[in-house]
């Protein structure tokens, strides 16, 4: 956290008017308020805790009370200057921070999820350890869409047409979004993203783009900012850019990959390589505890109803557990690399997860892993496609694994696993109340 002096010449150095205090919110979307520049420093700044204990539809949990104690009172709020950065949509000069969240007593929130984030890399420090990342993030352009009744089609390109057809890796499908691919590199660097590489996915108008690799939370930071960046950017072309899990039933759904590797702090090496440059204990008992605890935890990284239509055969997600060498049907793939850039791809997260939970569930599993000494099985050889399934296929049963393994309660905290089951159990009961066109269609008559 830097000083107070230091966020003071940010705001005069940019000639800022107005500052939006951001709060990552248990969706991962920002809550918050605009704040005059000249009352930043001033303000001692509050929002009310309640606002982490809301779903996706505005609702409350059903322990709301229990776990607020009963008066829905004020947290308090500290700005993280490393995170401050220019807004280059707004009319005017406007900055953003993240904030940290606090009780009253000055220990973090418990329900802040980017607090959960930096408990998890505390234990890595203590352990003498850095973790690395490298997140990947699909999204869709579609057509504005004011109507949620009316399903989702892909914009019209600079050539006068829709895509129809599979153009995965294709320049000229990409290039049909040039104006808004320029865009988005222009705000991203206005914003200080890390953006790297940008490809066409193989679903109609998906692009991937690719963070390089860094500090955890850093990252977590960039994504939480570079998920409202784009549809800013895709606003100001008349179009929607959406990170649903599946947005469309005939096309693939979009991840959020995340690449992984843990550094010792003693003489920054890749502990993942032994001296000889072969894979190491740490890494094998790493890859045991994502094995281990991912069906744990798959609601940090499936954290939506929809979430759970991603998991399907031959559509570039994983349906299992198993891992693999250089081997994309598998849900944890280790890319081919030298011994300095031994990783893991985690491929189980959609890229409508909260940016802070995911990191903070991918880590957990791997810390869990290296103290449990934890061994993987043996590495999957084929289409992991023709397995069975082995993943959780709705949010209701994804929430009862959350709360069966006493060593991720313990490390994120049973309060805070309270809260977010019961706010996803009650995203899961709205869904079901609803009746759809299937049913409608298929049982009205012939039951």
């Amino acid at each position: 956290m830097k000083s107070q002096t230091e966020i003071e010449s940010w705001l005069k150095e940019n000639h800022i008017a107005e500052v939006e205090c951001l709060v990552p919110d248990m969706t991962g979307n920002a809550r918050g308020k605009f704040i005059p520049a000249k009352k930043f420093l001033k303000e001692d700044s509050r929002l009310p805790e309640g606002i982490l204990a809301q779903t996706v539809t505005g609702e409350y949990s059903d322990d709301y009370w229990e776990l607020l104690d009963t008066i829905d009172g004020d947290m308090l709020l500290e700005p993280d200057i490393s995170t401050a950065r220019l807004v280059p949509w707004a009319n005017e000069t406007t900055g953003q921070i993240i904030h940290d969240c606090f009780a009253k007593d000055g220990s973090p929130h418990p329900f802040s999820t980017r607090a959960v984030l930096k408990r998890v890399l505390a234990l890595y420090e203590n352990a003498g350890l850095t973790p690395v990342i490298a997140p990947e993030m699909e999204f869709y352009l579609v057509e504005r869409n004011p109507n949620p009744n009316v399903s989702l089609k892909p914009p019209i390109g600079r050539s006068g047409r829709p895509e129809t057809a599979r153009q995965s890796y294709s320049i000229d499908a990409a290039n049909e979004f040039e104006p808004f691919i320029e865009d988005m590199y222009a705000y991203g660097e206005a914003m200080g993203l890390d953006i790297d590489t940008l490809i066409h996915e193989s679903g109609a108008a998906q692009l991937e783009v690719n963070f390089i690799h860094g500090d955890a939370l850093n990252l977590a930071d960039q994504v939480f900012t570079f998920k409202r960046m784009i549809r800013e950017v895709a606003l100001k072309h008349d179009i929607y850019a959406t990170f649903m899990a599946k947005p469309m039933a005939s096309e693939p759904g979009s991840a959020k990959h995340i690449h992984q590797s843990v550094v010792s702090n003693a003489d920054g090496s890749n502990i993942f390589a032994t001296s000889e440059g072969e894979y190491s204990q740490e890494f094998y008992h790493y890859l045991g505890g994502l094995q281990k605890y991912t069906p744990y935890i798959m609601s940090f990284f499936a954290p939506n109803v929809n979430s759970y239509r991603r998991f399907t055969r031959e559509v570039s997600a994983p349906i299992n557990l198993h891992w693999g060498w250089d081997n994309r049907t598998t849900g944890l793939r280790v890319p081919d690399a030298t011994a300095k850039n031994y990783r893991i791809e985690n491929r189980f997260p959609g890229a409508d997860v909260n940016p802070y939970l995911s990191i903070a569930a991918t880590l957990a599993c791997g810390y869990l892993g290296m103290k449990n000494k934890i061994e993987p099985s043996a590495a999957f050889d084929g289409n992991a496609y023709d397995e069975e399934l082995g993943l959780p296929r709705t949010l209701e049963e994804a929430l009862r694994g959350l709360q069966e393994d006493q060593d991720v309660i313990e490390l994120f905290g049973k309060k805070f696993i309270q809260l977010y089951t019961s706010i996803k159990l009650i995203e899961f009961e709205e869904f079901n109340r609803v009746i759809s066109s299937w049913e409608r269609e298929h049982l009205l008559l012939n039951v």
